[in-house]
């Protein structure tokens, strides 16, 4: 009996399956869905907590995290991102920036939350993880104690909190994807990409109680070719990992988004009007006014989830 893997290479490879088509009413695609009516608003409870990860490096994840956030500030929210893909400052390279501090400065006692979050351009805040989450699994109870009271007051300030994960499936990324109330796979259509992004899904449906992931398909041409990816995906997950995941969307290949990141702007600001800045905004969207998903752990529980479980 072939394996998971196998299988799901023998999916992607089949490009020609008239399976293919037969698309499931949850993967969606497009550059600009209708708006609802009535929008539904954010949860009071608190900020929602959205992990967005990816099964290898190079898919324009961190990308897709500082865009979502200039989407969710253009629609009224507060927005904190928190880099967390640990050593590579992502962010502050996206952003043209760079920080003084980092999460670990958190520890000295002169070092308050408000140092910690950079006021980056575009009305974006963020806090760089730099390389002290590398060592979250060696603090010690008091440092944990303390990393949480100060960082408490992030879950005051941001109506959402966007983490940017490592990629693959490492100890530290697997942390935050759980402790997160949801997570965005992000995905291209090549096979190596897609094969791992089925390892980041097969290793959260292990641990995750409640799994709540969706996809984002990045770099496609054409909306079939997006919605040939979400599905094949999503069958692999129902067949073998019995976990439902949707889509919100895909993001077409743009040449506009290779100018930016040489501009170290986001695609939102460098070129608002491109199709890649379409699709983004599209996606915001759909998570903002899409179906309605509680806060299940707020940011608290997720601070204490991750420091707990890195011991």
């Amino acid at each position: 009996m072939e394996d998971q893997a196998a299988s799901l290479r023998k999916l992607v490879e089949n490009k020609k399956d008239p399976a293919a088509t037969d698309v499931g009413k949850d993967a969606s695609a497009g550059v600009e869905p209708a708006a609802p009516t009535a929008p539904r608003p954010l949860p009071k409870e608190g900020a929602r907590i959205i992990a967005v990860t990816s099964g290898k490096g190079g898919v324009g994840k961190s990308n897709l995290t500082v865009n979502l956030a200039l989407a969710f500030i253009a629609e009224g929210k507060n927005v904190l991102v928190i880099d967390a893909d640990l050593g590579m400052a992502n962010v502050d390279v996206l952003l043209g920036t760079s920080s003084k501090y980092n999460l670990l400065h958190l520890l000295d006692d002169d070092v308050v939350l408000d140092d910690v979050i950079l006021k980056g351009p575009y009305g974006i805040r963020y806090i760089s993880g730099g390389s002290g989450m590398e060592q979250a699994g060696e603090f010690t109870p008091a440092e944990r104690s303390l990393l949480e009271e100060k960082l408490t007051g992030c879950g005051e300030m941001a109506d959402i909190i966007l983490i940017d994960t490592g990629a693959g499936i490492g100890r530290n990324v697997l942390d935050f994807i759980l402790a997160a109330d949801e997570v965005l796979l992000v995905t291209t259509p090549e096979p190596t990409a897609l094969t791992d992004a089925y390892a980041v899904m097969k290793a959260y449906s292990m641990y995750a109680a409640k799994p709540n992931m969706r996809l984002v398909v990045n770099r496609v041409y054409d909306e079939a070719e997006s919605l040939e990816v979400a599905e094949k995906l999503k069958k692999t997950a129902e067949r073998f990992l019995h976990m439902d995941i949707g889509c919100l969307g895909a993001i077409y290949e743009d040449r506009n988004m290779i100018q930016a990141v040489r501009q170290q702007k986001p695609i939102l600001e460098a070129y608002p009007s491109s199709l890649a800045a379409k699709c983004i905004k599209a996606i915001a969207r759909a998570i903002l006014y899409g179906e309605k998903v509680p806060v299940k752990k707020g940011w608290k529980s997720f601070l204490q989830y991750f420091l707990d479980f890195t011991r």
